[in-house]
């Protein structure tokens, strides 16, 4: 049976008529407004962003430039302490009123030692050259060292002394023997304390020989040179007796140029004794009594009743501070040795 158009389903106890779906229509929303009005806020914020990115940008270049500005000013720092711990410094260019010039000769006289000619003729030909200073005294406290250190020191003293027309006093502390005398005698008038050690005019050659030695153990020396004299003095070769005459004519000559400087320093005040020139050294008040010193003073006696200037300022180059530590250490270090090895000797 066709159904009848008409007809429909009954309603339902409780429910409204379900109405037919219709497509509503789509209200406008506020999407597109805000997001055009977000595009000017997105473009401030990146303004923003890029202004504060080349502000810092800026400002690590700023303090790059003072960094590297703090660093440069450190190091030119740095720079003048090390130079001025490795560098020497010497007396005033000048003083203020008249005074006494002193040059320290102290210990051991050679090339590389404080006492090298080097070094005292700079410190000598500033004191010369100060007009203020009315002497010169050259305090020596020496055993001695190179004759040819001492020989430069001497030759210079007395060209000086003839330059700028002032005069010259060696006043001895402990000891002035050997080298330390041949520098001596350049001066006028040469002053020590009774006790004081002075002389030993002589020449010496030392050196070991271990060729016994070397036979007993079986150890066999091999040398080869190209001449006949190059090996002299070689401690593992024997030394043959013409060898032996050529280097005591050697110094036999050196020792009569010392005896020359000594007489031509010296002169009639020397007294005529074979003792001399022998090697010996004497206390200072038997120096006086041969001639080899003048009297007896102290560098400030000197000063005041010889010179007439009891100031004194020093012309000595002093040593720098990296120096003075690297021999405190070395004493350090060689007494630490010393030591060891006394804790170590009982375990032989």
């Amino acid at each position: 049976m066709t159904p009848n158009p008409d007809d429909s389903p009954p309603p339902t106890a409780g429910f409204p008529p379900t109405a037919p779906a219709t497509a509503a229509p789509v209200a406008p929303t506020a999407a597109a407004p805000a997001a055009a009005a977000a595009t000017p806020s997105l473009g401030r914020i990146e303004t923003t962003l890029e202004r504060l990115g080349a502000d810092l940008l800026k400002q690590q270049r700023s303090d790059r430039r003072w960094r590297n500005f703090f660093r440069i000013c450190w190091l030119l720092v740095a720079l003048m302490v090390v130079g001025g711990l490795f560098s020497r410094t010497g007396g005033p260019v000048a003083s203020g009123g008249p005074h006494t010039a002193l040059v320290e000769l102290r210990g051991e006289i050679g090339p590389d030692t404080e006492a090298s000619a080097e070094l005292l003729l700079g410190a000598l030909k500033q004191a010369f050259q100060d007009p203020a200073a009315v002497a010169v005294v050259i305090r020596i406290n020496s055993p001695g060292g190179s004759p040819v250190q001492s020989g430069i020191l001497n030759d210079e003293i007395r060209r000086l002394k003839a330059a700028h027309g002032k005069r010259v006093y060696a006043v001895v502390d402990e000891i002035c023997a050997s080298a330390a005398y041949y520098v001596a005698v350049a001066a006028d008038r040469i002053y020590v304390d009774k006790a004081s050690l002075v002389g030993s005019i002589g020449v010496l050659m030392d050196g070991f020989g271990f060729t016994g030695t070397m036979d007993k153990l079986g150890i066999e020396r091999r040398l080869i040179t190209a001449g006949e004299n190059k090996a002299m003095l070689d401690p593992f070769s024997p030394l043959s007796e013409k060898e032996r005459a050529y280097l005591r004519s050697m110094i036999e000559q050196v020792h009569r140029q010392f005896i020359e400087v000594v007489k031509a320093g010296r002169g009639d005040r020397l007294k005529n004794s074979p003792e001399i020139f022998s090697g010996l050294v004497w206390n200072g008040e038997e120096a006086v009594r041969l001639g080899l010193v003048d009297g007896l003073g102290s560098l400030d006696h000197v000063a005041r009743e010889v010179v007439r200037a009891e100031e004194i300022v020093d012309y000595t180059p002093q040593e720098n501070v990296a120096e003075r530590l690297a021999k405190r250490f070395g004493a350090a270090l060689g007494h630490g040795v010393v030591r060891a090895l006394r804790e170590m000797a009982p375990l032989r």
